[in-house]
């Protein structure tokens, strides 16, 4: 169905899409943050801390503080009414132990200038002291812990996202032709770029939160058996081991639908992407058929799907924290009727409902976690989905260098196919190209002369046969030392946002401004442009489109001159040029084809006539091979291709 026919937003699977368990996603990730685990380490350790600041202040201090004052209540009573040389010690084995504490804490405090009594030994001064150093410190503490749990963990996910993104473009510039054919570049944009902020939250927000929760959760549970096996109430450890775990039902139970509707969200979030890509590349085609209208609703709908598949993640995710609520809600009543069963008292309730209460936090903590951990799952199994693909071309260990071309490239009986097409791109192609010569290739649309230019540069590779350069295999090279004898100007001319001066250096940054200059002259720009007040400092815009198309054409001829490399591929390089330019720049590029290699891909054929071999190609198949007089008189393909262009 055609782009106008389209009626529904549906996200393209990608050929290399899989899952990811649990164990395979994070295991991944932990390869690319272990190198600053120092730092991770550092911040969980901190968060842990910091979890610890306040909770033995609530826990410990206070009930330590009631003690201290009942009992000293309690032991000033007894003062008033006997006689001192009569005052009986504490009759309990606790109350001693409070009294005993609390002269440690007295003597401490006279050491560092306090007194905690006044004349009438009212116990006002323990509870100021408490507020005036200790609370103090203990806040300080807690700052400094949070600081440091935040920075670190905030550290460590940024350099661990920035090498994801760094990682993920290097893996997919090693991918062959191939890959870059199938793969639909704005929902590939979503998943370098968007997709790895998931990571950074996960690093950054959710390791504070297990630092923390569990910390919590222990403490609680600890308080908790202790008050039980002081209070001889075991039979409530064993409610307690089976209950706790229902707190995780609804997390698990709704954690694979929770991760569903994030990966759709995700997916319909790369459709919006690859939607806008599309528009602003081809907005020229969008104006000039008047297709706003329509562009703006098809973007619109890939909106409202993601929204759609958003709010369903959003949903599911929310319903967690209500359910886990509810299941608490209904243990603590259990707990609660449980002890009104079994006639425990009141006195050893309070204290184990306390953290009971307390630990609702922690485990709400964990429940969001989940949801979050689910989410982030679903972004890393797209993020290693890409780097889990492998067509990049196959590089040996031991592949040979390459620093000049002496001889000839051979085509011997070449055969190449993309992947699921139906009949080969090239089919059994053989043919040399000697040092100095210009073979040219013609051929009507999809005949393989794109194909044939993409094997010599080795962006792709035959699976029949082979292509060598000076009797070795391409495949047996170096790759860069290859690409640095072959010199490409294709008909499609791109252009990086940048000034002139930068896109004629791109391949060449060692290049002098003089040396730039002189290519530019040789591809007959520095006219045009110096004809403008930023000269060669101008920005050249998006894809060059702030050019008109036979300046973008020149500007990636000088490009070639400036490379000066000993083998040229040109894809019709003159195309784009009006009748006068074409001819001063195929002048040009006569004069840097001397001495050198040149395969050309022509569409006018006045362009090839000098030729030293011409190769006519019909798909994928060499049909005719020869110079222009000799083709031409042999009444074949390549005159029928001749006299529709009104040729000699």
């Amino acid at each position: 169905m055609g782009r106008h026919g389209d009626s529904k937003t549906t996200y393209k699977q990608e050929f290399f899409d899989r899952e990811y368990s649990a164990k395979e996603a994070y295991g991944r990730l932990w390869g690319f943050t272990k190198k600053y685990r120092f730092r991770i380490y550092l911040g969980v350790l901190c968060g842990m801390l910091t979890a610890g600041t306040l909770l033995p202040l609530f826990q410990v201090i206070q009930p330590a503080l009631d003690k201290v004052e009942t009992a000293k209540v309690e032991v000033a009573g007894a003062r008033e009414r006997v006689p001192p040389a009569k005052v009986e010690a504490p009759a309990t084995k606790q109350e001693r132990k409070v009294l005993k504490e609390y002269g440690k804490f007295k003597k401490f405090a006279q050491k560092l200038g306090f007194e905690l009594q006044d004349e009438n030994e009212a116990l006002g001064a323990p509870l100021l002291f408490a507020i005036l150093v200790i609370v103090p410190l203990a806040a300080m503490a807690r700052c400094a812990f949070l600081f440091l749990n935040k920075y670190c963990l905030s550290w460590a996910a940024l350099h661990t996202v920035k090498d994801i993104r760094c990682s993920i473009l290097r893996h997919i510039q090693e991918q062959s032709m191939q890959f870059h054919g199938r793969i639909d570049v704005g929902q590939l944009m979503s998943r370098a770029s968007s997709d790895p902020s998931l990571v950074q939250h996960i690093i950054q927000q959710v390791l504070q939160e297990v630092a923390e929760a569990p910390f919590e959760i222990l403490v609680s549970v600890g308080f908790i058996i202790w008050t039980a096996v002081q209070n001889d109430m075991l039979p409530t450890l064993v409610l307690l081991v089976v209950g706790f775990p229902l707190f995780m039902c609804p997390v698990v139970l709704l954690s694979k639908r929770i991760r569903k509707w994030a990966k759709k969200a995700l997916e319909r979030y790369s459709v919006v992407g690859s939607r806008i890509h599309e528009i602003l590349t081809c907005v020229r085609v969008v104006k000039a058929y008047n297709t706003e209208e329509f562009e703006n609703r098809k973007y619109e709908q890939a909106n409202r799907s993601m929204l759609k598949a958003s709010l369903r993640a959003v949903r599911w995710s929310l319903f967690v924290t209500p359910a886990v609520e509810t299941v608490g809600i209904f243990l603590l009543c259990a707990f609660v009727v449980w002890c009104f069963v079994a006639q425990v008292k009141l006195s050893v309730i309070v204290p184990m409902l306390a953290p009971l209460l307390l630990i609702y936090r922690p485990i709400k903590q964990l429940s969001k976690l989940q949801v979050q951990l689910e989410q982030c799952r679903a972004a890393l199994s797209r993020l290693f989905s890409i780097l889990d693909v492998r067509m990049e071309l196959p590089v040996k260990a031991d592949a040979a260098p390459k620093a000049a071309f002496t001889d000839k490239i051979v085509f011997e009986d070449v055969s190449f196919r993309y992947d699921a097409a139906e009949r080969d791109a090239v089919s059994h192609a053989s043919f040399e190209i000697p040092r100095g010569k210009v073979v040219a290739v013609v051929g009507g649309t999809g005949s393989g002369k794109s194909t044939m230019s993409g094997l010599l540069a080795r962006f792709f590779d035959p699976y029949e046969g082979r292509v060598t350069m000076d009797g070795v295999d391409l495949r047996d090279l170096r790759i860069p030392d290859l690409r640095n004898l072959v010199g490409s100007v294709m008909q499609e001319t791109l252009l990086f946002n940048d000034t002139i001066e930068a896109n004629i250096k791109y391949g060449s940054p060692d290049a002098t401004h003089e040396q730039v200059v002189e290519a530019a002259k040789m591809a007959n720009a520095h006219e045009f442009i110096m004809s403008q007040p930023e000269g060669y400092e101008r920005n050249v815009g998006e894809k060059g489109f702030a050019l008109s198309g036979g300046e973008r054409q020149r500007i990636a001829i000088a490009r070639a001159i400036l490379r000066n490399p000993p083998i040229l591929i040109l894809d019709e390089a003159t195309s784009a040029l009006d009748t006068v330019t074409e001819r001063l720049v195929q002048d040009a590029i006569n004069k840097l084809m001397a001495n050198r290699t040149t395969f050309a891909i022509a569409h006018r054929l006045s362009t090839i006539r000098d030729a030293d071999l011409i190769l006519v190609m019909r798909e994928g198949v060499i049909v005719e091979r020869g110079t222009h007089d000799e083709l031409y008189a042999a009444n074949g393909a390549y005159r029928r291709l001749c006299d529709m262009q009104k040729t000699d």
